[in-house]
This record gives C-alpha cells, sequence and structure tokens, in this order.
C-alpha cells in the first residue's frame, strides 16, 4: 500500500501545480490559498487511513509524518507557494479509526494540539465495520456531533472543515455498490446536517469524484473503492481548496 502512496505523490507532483489548485478554487491563479490563515498557524488533519496515508508515527522529517494523502498534497503545495506563513500541517489519521476512536483520543491528538484549522473526514470504518465494531448510524451521528460540540467549546476560535465519506464502485466494493451506496448516503447526510447545524464546511467528496468518472474509470481515482489514487488524493486536494476558500473568503 504504501508503494502505491509514495507512487501517488510523484504522479501528482508531476501533473498538478498549486495555480492549477487556485485555479479550481477560485476562478483564479491570483488568489492567496486558505488567506484567513496567519503565520504559524496550525492545519490539522484528522481521520482514519485515507488521511492517514501510511504516515510515520515519529520523528520529524515531513517527508514521512504527513503520509501520503490529500493532506500532504495541500501542505506541500501551499507551504511551496505561501512559505513568507510557515503554516505548520499535522497529521493525526490513524488507519481503520471510526468516531468512537476519535473520541478516545481526541483531548490529545485534536484540543492539545490548538489548531487554528481542523479538517475532519470519518465514516468509512464505521459504515463497514462488523461485530463489536459495528457502529450504527445513530451512534455515528450521536458520536460525531458531540465531538464537534467538545471542540467548539474547547477551541471557539479553531475552523472546522467536514469531509464526507465516500465509496466508488471497485474491487468488493463493486458488487453491491447501489445497496451499498444506499447506506453510504445516510452517513454523507449526517455531515451535512451536522456542517449545517454548526455553519461549517462539507466537502463533497462523493459528489466530486462522482462528476470525475466522466473523464476516467472509477479504478483511476481508487484502487479497492475506498481508498484513492494519486490521482483520487489529487482530486481530494481540489476539492477541499475550493470548498475551505469558497467557504470563508466570499
Amino acid at each position: 500500500m504504501r508503494r502505491v502512496w509514495r507512487a501517488a505523490m510523484v504522479g501528482f507532483g508531476l501533473a498538478v501545480s498549486m495555480a492549477a489548485i487556485n485555479a479550481t478554487a477560485q476562478g483564479t491563479t491570483a488568489q492567496e490559498p486558505l488567506p484567513f490563515l496567519h503565520a504559524q498557524d496550525v492545519v490539522l488533519f484528522q481521520g482514519d487511513s485515507i488521511t492517514d496515508g501510511g504516515r510515520a508515527r515519529t520523528g520529524s522529517d515531513y517527508n514521512h509524518i504527513m503520509g501520503q494523502d490529500y493532506g500532504y498534497i495541500l501542505a506541500a503545495e501551499i507551504g511551496a507557494n505561501s512559505p513568507e506563513r510557515g503554516l505548520v500541517f499535522v497529521n493525526r489519521g490513524i488507519s481503520g479509526d471510526r468516531v468512537p476512536d476519535l473520541a478516545a483520543r481526541w483531548q490529545r491528538d485534536t484540543i492539545a494540539l490548538h489548531p487554528q484549522l481542523l479538517s475532519i473526514l470519518i465514516g468509512v470504518n464505521d459504515f463497514i465495520s462488523t461485530d463489536e465494531r459495528a457502529v450504527t448510524l445513530e451512534q455515528y451521528e450521536a458520536g460525531y456531533d458531540k465531538l464537534l460540540a467538545e471542540t467548539i467549546a474547547a477551541l471557539p476560535n479553531t475552523r472546522i472543515v467536514l469531509g464526507q465519506p465516500f465509496l466508488l464502485p471497485v474491487g468488493k466494493r463493486k458488487a453491491n455498490y447501489a445497496e451499498q451506496m444506499v447506506e453510504m448516503k445516510k452517513r454523507q447526510a449526517v455531515v451535512d446536517r451536522l456542517g449545517a447545524k454548526y455553519h461549517l464546511p462539507v466537502v463533497h467528496y462523493q459528489q466530486a469524484i462522482d462528476a470525475a468518472l466522466a473523464k476516467a474509470p472509477a479504478e483511476h481515482w481508487s484502487w479497492d473503492g475506498i481508498h484513492p489514487t494519486y490521482a483520487g488524493h489529487g482530486h481530494m486536494a481540489q476539492e477541499w481548496l475550493k470548498t475551505v476558500d469558497g467557504f470563508w473568503t466570499k
């Protein structure tokens, strides 16, 4: 899996520049990304394996501790194109995590880091987990809601971004994809409700990647229906920046 992620970054680095991402986000190449952030502000990415990206758990080598994912792409490109602010990007995604797992480590891995911008992508494991790890739709919404309420109370000045979980018809997800999507859409609706409740931007990854299927098949964007390829992560980064910049720089 790590070989896929490493190859992803090489391919994406050759194919996409920050100018292209900015153009997608703003319709122009003149706008600085995330202009509402200031020098040394912390941008924290939280979630499961999609965010984890095979990151190293220790050390200070930024080629490894950010992992190889959409967050790494954003950190690399924004850091290169806006070096004077010295923004600090942090990845605390953990493969396999569900909302209950986030809750168990939230104080240490989120609140204690005092991010100025917090991005959360969680839900696919809550959906696919079975037996003792199963998380009902009601538990998913209640647990997620509690996390957001606690975060806003503890970090009232932190901007929070919510990402919708998603699936693609690849690998094991292809056979009964339509049936799985009925349930996944319920989780996506939860994220939309929470975004509306707390007035937060929601990145609609499913919608963005579904639209991209007009350009290339699902296998181009995900290698197993859950984890993106380099192209999928690149597309996620574009959609994330478009949503975040559009929400706070209208």
